[in-house]
């Protein structure tokens, strides 16, 4: 009889303890389900409020929102723990004594975060610029605590770590209204420069999308090894960047073989020499 009763007494502990953690464990499933809804929800809601207000930048939503869900997260797993007996200073001290070799072990990481922060605060470029950073071309969909994400030319998607957007060279592209078309021109030897510069002047003048101040530039730049290079910079908008440059180059051909100006192309000239003897 006292073997049953301390066997019963066994079982009976042992029952209570795993009552006490299994509700632990589904408790702290619970707190990690709400937590990663409440993230998402929170970030989500960040971004279509900023969405609506005409005050507030889409590139400080994104950064907000990306803190927000990342500060929701770890106050989650701190009442995890918290589930399981963890003193909550404890956890805190822990994490202040962790904080310096994790910091170590992860330079590269925190350099991402702090880069982050200066490309929020200092804003060289806001989601939707046309950018070149990190030998990277595309246009800016999305900035982070960690990373940017661009989208090139051809919709591929880039992730580029901050640590390597603000460590290196930005060409913003759509930071400025208006912006230069440069071309060179090519002429044989044997055509009028002036004719020359005179038909593209005309066609220039014709182009409602070329500023007439600052006013076209033309100039005879070099006096190449089968070519006299005609220099062309006009202003425009910065949309119409390509459009300009693409519509020109076309139109100076075409006026060119109408005009009976020769547009030259590299030749090699080969002497054979019959020797007799």
């Amino acid at each position: 009889m006292e073997l049953e009763g301390r066997m019963a007494q066994t079982v009976e502990a042992l029952m209570a303890t795993l009552t006490f953690y299994g509700m632990s464990v589904v408790g702290a499933v619970v707190i990690l389900i709400v937590g990663w809804i409440v993230a998402g929800w929170v970030a989500r809601s960040i971004r279509k409020a900023a969405a609506k207000s005409a005050t507030i930048d889409v590139t400080l939503a994104s950064f907000f929102a990306s803190m927000a869900k990342y500060g929701i997260l770890t106050f989650t797993l701190i009442a995890v723990l918290s589930r399981f007996g963890v003193e909550t200073t404890s956890f805190v001290a822990l994490l202040g004594a962790l904080g310096l070799a994790i910091g170590l072990s992860l330079q590269g990481t925190l350099a991402n975060v702090a880069s982050g922060v200066m490309l929020i605060i200092f804003r060289p470029f806001k989601v939707g610029d046309f950018v070149d950073t990190a030998g990277v071309s595309g246009t800016v969909k999305d900035i982070t605590l960690f990373t940017t994400e661009m989208a090139t030319g051809d919709n591929v998607k880039v992730i580029v770590p901050n640590g390597a957007v603000w460590g290196g060279m930005i060409k913003n592209f759509s930071s400025n209204t208006t912006r230069r078309v440069d071309m060179v021109m090519g002429i044989g030897y044997g055509s009028n420069i002036d004719h020359a510069i005179k038909t593209m002047t005309d066609i220039v003048n014709a182009d409602s999308r070329v500023h007439g101040d600052p006013e076209p530039f033309f100039a005879v730049g070099e006096l190449a090894d089968s070519s006299v290079n005609i220099i062309v910079r006009v202003w425009t908008n910065a949309p119409d960047y390509w459009g300009v440059k693409f519509d020109l180059t076309k139109s100076f051909k075409e006026a060119f073989d109408r005009e009976g100006i020769d547009i030259p192309f590299p030749q090699t000239v080969v002497h054979h020499v019959n020797d007799q003897s």
